[in-house]
């Protein structure tokens, strides 16, 4: 089985977990990792490359999913827009540059880690996910967990995710500090900002996103 593996922090916890599962006793799954920024995955995942990934919210629509995603419940300091005169997408990205055009924000959008990097430095920027919770008070959903086959597994996936509180070993914790130049105490502080519960607020969010997005 093949998954689409996204190696931004805010997945940090779902990696570990994954990990965790594909070496318990109850599972027997051989999974294999593809790895690329959001818009190469979703790529992948149409063509069938991928069995399975966190698929941009804007391409997820007509694929089966399970009730996670990755989800701002205000601000998510990764999904940002520098201010310019131009309006400039990401190419890493697929939903926050529609994001930007349904708030009507321009400038250059950035995302993952280089954004919470640029976030952390204090320089000005629009935080996508703020504004939106502020235009409308609902959550914004920017990936969802889909999948080609194996309903099942993924239930199971999501079931046990949930229910755990997911510890992030310090060797991990590092290797993820290295990679990406931000410190472990930020990385931690930055994962209270994501939640992965596809919930009712949340999936009227995200129903919102899609009615608003037809226009772009």
């Amino acid at each position: 089985m093949v998954f689409g593996k996204i190696e931004y922090l805010n997945l940090l916890p779902f990696h570990v977990f994954m990990k965790q599962f594909t070496k318990s006793s109850q599972q027997s799954i051989s999974m294999h990792y593809k790895r690329g920024v959001p818009s190469k995955i979703n790529k992948d995942f149409t063509s069938r490359r991928v069995d399975a990934a966190f698929i941009s919210s804007i391409g997820a629509k007509k694929y089966s999913h399970v009730e996670l995603g990755i989800i701002a419940k205000k601000e998510v300091l990764s999904v940002l827009v520098i201010p310019h005169v131009e309006s400039v997408s990401d190419a890493a990205s697929a939903t926050s540059n529609v994001l930007a055009k349904v708030l009507n924000v321009r400038g250059e959008v950035i995302i993952g880690d280089k954004a919470l990097k640029y976030y952390l430095q204090n320089k000005p920027h629009v935080d996508l996910a703020q504004e939106w919770n502020k235009k409308y008070n609902l959550p914004f959903v920017f990936a969802l967990l889909c999948f080609h086959k194996d309903k099942k597994l993924y239930k199971s996936i999501q079931k046990n995710f949930l229910k755990q509180k997911i510890k992030i070993p310090q060797y991990i914790l590092k290797q993820a500090s290295l990679r990406t130049d931000i410190s472990q105490k930020e990385i931690l502080n930055y994962l209270k900002y994501i939640s992965y519960e596809l919930d009712a607020k949340a999936k009227k969010g995200l129903m919102k996103f899609y009615k608003e997005a037809k226009n772009f």
